[in-house]
């Protein structure tokens, strides 16, 4: 692979425009609310991002460099093709689902993060328990990214992908820790600009090429290889129906979504720039599908690429850079190529951001340090995005493919997060008893069944599982969605079960040893009145409690005026007299 000079220019300038955007915008974070509400403005921004730059950047909670080489490359495989090229509907429709009903009860609710509404109903255990899943899923999307971006760079320096991906991966986390939200934000305007005019404008340029055969024609008939339609064998239908809706129910209980839901100005704002984010997930898939397909109908022995084709290097990962490159007049390939790897390292920030405000709040501060200064958060925030960055990094090194990664990185938000925020949203009476039985029965479901990407044996075999070419089994069977509805369910009856047996008397009160049924005035519960403001959520609306006031409770308060907000409490206002 020859050394591409214009490609590396290309780079350079692209990512010294989005880090000047982001300096900008950090700028602007430290110039709006009060110095006490820092860490919020980083993590929420100030819950004034509008239309245009929420549309913006809602679209970009999905479309990044994972998304777009991704999709490429799931079109360009043989055998797969775009009938297996799922992520651009899936995450579209989760998109949509989300808008319908997850956008408006969280935004209204004014919550800071997605955990909230978890360490509301179920305590700050359960906080914790689900904060591991969802850090989990952050990671392999970051993962992803930092692996999508080592593949361009690698294709426009001739160095090892292991080293284009730590280098990539240092660039992404440094320029994280620029700002907040409104860094995310504002450079994901700058990221889809660069997306939408390097991929569009080196389409045509990469179809004209003479060794490009027509797409038309290789989508149907086999060519260089397989067409790139791709087909579901009768066999694989259940596997692929289990994909689909991991990424349509799983693409919903992410941070980095629910960060810009959490941000926008008004709950109808909220879903608004959810349907709008829809519509732009599948038009920047666009280009990257016929990518895809240019890829699949190229004779690569007539280009500079040479034999073997991408796919029998093991490149098939890489290929819309390659086809960016080999494929395009320079000064084309010199604008695709920087400005589709200034877009992917754009994208990384949004995961770790998202991990380390969840850490930062829910773990650090709402669970062990109550009385934390916001500048403690706010360092707190900075030494996590490090942690988490190195994480994101080892795992992009040891995963072999893109689209692997996505599937990962859904999994376990999928199978633990989804039912519980269905529970903890919709249905009424769940508690921690429920949590806690729910999110074993879905681990243990999910590990048994086994891994191929990790190299994982099964302890389950389920019908139609077969062994692939390492001798790791293979499951046909919809298990991930059979561990999820598992975990629903389970959910469900062990709450009732539990609420059952201690207000018949069946178990005594001292059994409840994690204050969910019984223990209706313990602290943990007035702590869970602490997690959002007093002017978006009354106190009536939370689980009953018979709130004790104390100078290290009420430093916790989101809104310190929330004592006086609830009139209608008399043991509340007494509390405030006698203080």
């Amino acid at each position: 692979m020859a050394f591409h000079l214009e490609g590396l220019v290309a780079i350079v300038v692209f990512y010294l425009a989005i880090l000047a955007v982001g300096i900008w915008a950090a700028w602007k974070t430290k110039n709006t609310g009060s110095e006490g509400d820092r860490s919020e403005a980083i993590i929420v921004g100030g819950r004034d991002i509008g239309l245009l730059v929420g549309g913006f950047t809602m679209t970009a909670t999905w479309v990044g460099g994972g998304y777009i080489n991704g999709t490429a490359e799931a079109v360009y495989v043989p055998g797969y093709g775009l009938a297996w090229a799922q992520a651009p509907i899936g995450y579209a429709l989760s998109l949509v689902l989300g808008g319908l009903f997850f956008a408006k009860p969280m935004r209204s609710k004014g919550y800071v993060t997605m955990l909230d509404p978890f360490q509301q109903l179920y305590g700050k255990r359960m906080g914790g328990l689900l904060f591991i899943p969802a850090l989990m899923g952050e990671m392999f999307w970051a993962a992803a990214i930092f692996s999508a971006l080592g593949a361009t760079i690698s294709v426009i320096i001739d160095i090892n992908v292991n080293i284009s991906v730590i280098i990539s991966a240092l660039i992404a986390t440094m320029y994280t820790l620029v700002g907040g939200l409104y860094s995310v934000a504002y450079t994901d305007v700058v990221q889809l600009f660069c997306i939408f005019l390097g991929l569009w404008i080196s389409v045509p340029f990469a179809m004209s090429h003479p060794a490009v055969t027509d797409i038309g024609l290789t989508a149907v008939h086999h060519v260089h290889q397989a067409p790139w339609l791709g087909s579901i064998n009768s066999l694989d239908i259940y596997t692929w129906l289990d994909n689909f809706l991991l990424l349509t129910l799983g693409g919903i209980p992410w941070q980095a979504y629910f960060q810009r839901v959490l941000s926008s100005s008004s709950a109808t704002y909220a879903q608004v720039l959810s349907f709008l984010a829809a519509f732009g997930c599948l038009v920047m898939a666009l280009p990257a599908v016929l990518i895809g397909a240019i890829g699949a109908s190229t004779a690569w022995n007539e280009t500079e690429y040479g034999v073997p084709d991408p796919m029998s290097k093991k490149e098939a990962d890489m290929i819309l850079p390659i086809v960016l490159q080999y494929l395009c007049p320079v000064y084309i390939s010199f604008f695709g190529l920087g400005a589709v790897s200034a877009a992917v390292m754009s994208s990384a920030d949004s995961s770790i951001l998202s991990a380390s405000s969840m850490f930062a709040r829910n773990i650090y501060q709402l669970s062990f340090r109550q009385n934390a200064s916001d500048r403690e958060i706010v360092w707190v925030m900075r030494i996590t995005v490090f942690l988490f960055g190195a994480s994101a990094t080892a795992m992009a090194l040891l995963a072999s493919s893109v689209y692997g990664l996505w599937y990962l990185s859904s999994d376990l938000v999928y199978i633990i997060i989804f039912p519980q925020l269905l529970c903890v949203l919709f249905i009424k009476g769940t508690n921690t008893y429920g949590a806690i039985a729910g999110y074993l029965f879905g681990l243990v479901l999910r590990i048994t069944g086994g891994e191929p990407y990790l190299y994982l044996q099964p302890l389950i075999y389920y019908p139609g599982c077969y062994p692939d070419e390492n001798n790791i089994y293979i499951q046909r069977f919809p298990f991930k969605t059979l561990a999820m509805l598992t975990s629903f369910f389970t959910n469900i009856i062990v709450s009732y079960l539990a609420k059952y047996l201690f207000e018949s008397g069946t178990l005594p009160p001292k059994l409840d040893f994690l204050d969910a049924v019984v223990a209706r005035y313990s602290r943990e519960h007035m702590d869970k009145a602490t997690l959002v403001k007093s002017d978006n959520i009354v106190l009536n609306e939370l689980a009953p409690v018979n709130p004790r006031h104390s100078l290290t409770l009420s430093s916790t308060f989101t809104n310190k005026e929330a004592f006086n907000y609830v009139d209608s409490s008399p043991e509340l206002s007494n509390t405030e007299d006698d203080n």
